[in-house]
């Protein structure tokens, strides 16, 4: 690593202009963030694929975990989006999450506690 720094006449110009000119800097900057910028862009809209066959073979090659799991959280943001549609306060989520607790789906009892391991240790007679 220290070749960059002590011998290479590339890195010891740049240094310098970067040093001598504040246009310079901040259009050596710009280049740095924007060309990567541009070819992750560009890398993403390549290897997207809005391909319907596609898509369906793997959904329908997909595993059964899987499939119940997008289920289940299609289910939850679809409860979520409509308490926040009605307004709802969604505050005690995150205070039931706190206390380790977790939100049960009957109306009227919103937040039902995790019940607790047994802690009763059972010795052997040896």
């Amino acid at each position: 690593m220290s070749f960059l720094y002590e011998k290479s006449d590339t890195w010891r110009w740049l240094v310098r202009k970067t040093r001598d000119s504040r246009s310079f800097f901040f259009t050596f900057a710009t280049v740095c963030g924007v060309i990567p910028g541009i070819i992750g862009y560009g890398v993403m809209q390549a290897t997207n694929s809005t391909n319907p066959e596609l898509e369906a073979r793997l959904r329908k090659s997909a595993r059964p975990e899987t499939v119940m799991m997008g289920k289940v959280n299609q289910e939850r943001l679809a409860e979520y989006l409509g308490e926040l549609k009605q307004k709802q306060d969604t505050n005690d989520r995150y205070v039931a999450a706190l206390r380790g607790e977790t939100l049960t789906r009957k109306p009227y009892q919103r937040i039902q506690p995790v019940p607790k391991p047994n802690d009763t240790v059972t010795t052997k007679p040896q």
